[in-house]
């Protein structure tokens, strides 16, 4: 009596629809991976020379955001209160400081001034995160154009530097006054008793 025995073949293992998934995930999950976000800020640093507008008082146009730990302070020119911007609730007004910096911007627009520097000028200790904001807030402002929303353009040309330490009772003349008129700054109000 013959045994038969069943021959078996060993059965193959069929992976083919495993292959079509991973050609079509490795894909997709590529190109939903962030390897890493980088955003750059352009800065200005302060020359090592000697400032010329402290030489010539009339060519002092710089603008100037200063931060101190309880208040913005905008210049123009330098040195001479335009705008002081108080903290609200604890947070710096950076959509206040936007519409002042618009309105500064618009002023010199309409005295034929092209203005594309400003200066932030910040306490020792002031924190990184506001410093940026504060970068981005003078840079640019959201403005709607033909029914989308653009990033126009406010002072891109950003240098940076150390608050002066404030002095107690004294107030400059602006610039650029609330009704737009100009007044006369205080170095020139003070040329002709020097001469």
């Amino acid at each position: 009596m013959r045994i038969r025995r069943r021959q078996t073949e060993e059965a193959d293992l069929d992976i083919t629809s495993f292959m079509n998934l991973m050609i079509i995930l490795v894909p997709v999950l590529l190109m939903s991976m962030v390897f890493s976000h980088i955003t750059v800020l352009d800065l200005k640093l302060p020359d090592l020379a000697p400032n010329s507008a402290d030489e010539n008082p009339e060519k002092n146009d710089a603008l100037e955001v200063v931060i101190h730990d309880d208040k913005i302070v905008v210049n123009y020119p330098a040195g001479a209160p335009l705008k002081t911007l108080a903290k609200r609730d604890g947070e710096y007004d950076f959509k206040l400081l936007s519409d002042v910096l618009q309105e500064v911007k618009r002023q010199l627009a309409d005295k034929d001034k092209e203005k594309r520097d400003i200066f932030i000028l910040s306490q020792p200790d002031t924190d990184y995160q506001t410093i940026v904001t504060t970068m981005d807030t003078v840079r640019s402002y959201k403005a709607v154009v033909a029914a989308s929303v653009v990033n126009a353009e406010l002072f891109p040309e950003i240098s940076l530097g150390d608050a002066p330490q404030p002095l107690e009772g004294s107030e400059a003349g602006s610039a650029l006054g609330v009704d737009g008129s100009e007044a006369e700054p205080a170095a020139q109000a003070g040329e002709g008793a020097t001469q």
